[in-house]
């Protein structure tokens, strides 16, 4: 709707985990460059953790993108509470057969598999995203299927990336073993202020549009109202954009944002983190908000269609 308006190709701001609009903030540098290390160096299991909408499955999706082809990699994208058979999980994330077949038929198969890409010099990764949702249980039988070895190689690698009760899950004394044999943990943090910006910039200018287009006052009232969360910079931006092509405005102003966020508040579910905004901007100072409230008083605003 508004892409015409504001010049984009795409949609800057979707909610959909795409690497094109990865942002690699220091955050989700230090955990892409710890999930490529432990691949390089055999690493049997790698956790990536991180709050609700943190970026996690976009960084698993660019990590995808830049394997070489001799690793085969399955994935598992969803886990949940009915999750069951594990083993039928992992054979379906690699295209094997488990129709008919009971747990050792379905291990036979896997061991079998893993064999058969080793001696052909490929290595298995398998990934689990959401895994905070797997039973100590399964979570047990991944670490006993991690015990298949060649000599000193790692015939099957791990990572599993998961919310914070993933870590709650591994910090418990009945994991124990399966806690020692994680090479890799990073727990992946909100952006900050600074970030926040460098954030809306950069996927406007991946989308083709005025990287300037967002106010910095308006990207500090964002970082507040987000917390530093990507998925809800996401909803704000995109809620502001739509918002802006109503009022053919050329600018996302602070105003437009606090306009939203009081809206949001009252009407909707959407989980703002913080919606006694205080007047500052990104780097502790009121410069920029200041900045836009002369505008503001300068600049009617029209009715929205």
């Amino acid at each position: 709707m508004y892409e015409t308006f504001y010049k984009f190709r795409n949609k800057p701001f979707s909610l959909l985990p795409d690497p094109e609009f990865l942002y690699l903030s220091k955050k989700h540098h230090m955990a892409l460059t710890l999930l490529e290390y432990g691949l390089w160096n055999q690493a049997s299991f790698s956790v990536i953790t991180g709050g609700i909408g943190t970026g996690k499955t976009t960084m698993i999706r660019h990590l995808l993108n830049k394997l070489d082809r001799d690793l085969v990699v399955g994935l598992i994208s969803n886990t949940h509470p009915s999750f069951g058979e594990l083993l039928q999980w992992i054979l379906l994330a690699f295209n094997l057969d488990y129709a008919g077949k009971d747990n050792v038929g379905m291990y036979k198969t896997f061991v079998d598999f893993l064999i058969r890409e080793y001696a052909a010099n490929r290595r298995t990764v398998l990934i689990i995203d959401e895994a905070q949702n797997m039973s100590h249980e399964a979570l047990e039988e991944l670490r006993m299927l991690s015990n298949i070895n060649a000599e000193k190689d790692q015939v099957l690698q791990v990572i599993l990336i998961g919310q914070v009760g993933l870590r709650d899950h591994l910090r418990d004394p009945s994991l124990e073993q399966f806690a020692q044999r994680i090479a890799v943990d990073y727990h992946l943090e909100p952006l900050d202020g600074e970030e926040t910006k460098a954030y809306i910039h950069h996927r406007l200018s991946v989308a083709g549009g005025d990287p300037n287009l967002f106010s910095d006052a308006a990207c500090a009232a964002i970082y507040q109202y987000s917390g530093g969360t990507p998925r809800l910079i996401n909803l704000l931006c995109d809620t502001a954009l739509v918002y802006g092509y109503a009022d053919q405005r050329t600018h996302i102003d602070l105003r437009l944002i606090d306009d939203i966020a009081n809206e949001k508040q009252k009407t909707s579910i959407l989980p703002l983190k913080n919606i006694q905004r205080e007047e500052t901007d990104a780097s502790g100072t009121n410069a920029a908000v200041s900045q836009d409230k002369q505008k503001i008083k300068k600049t009617p605003r029209s009715d929205r269609i």
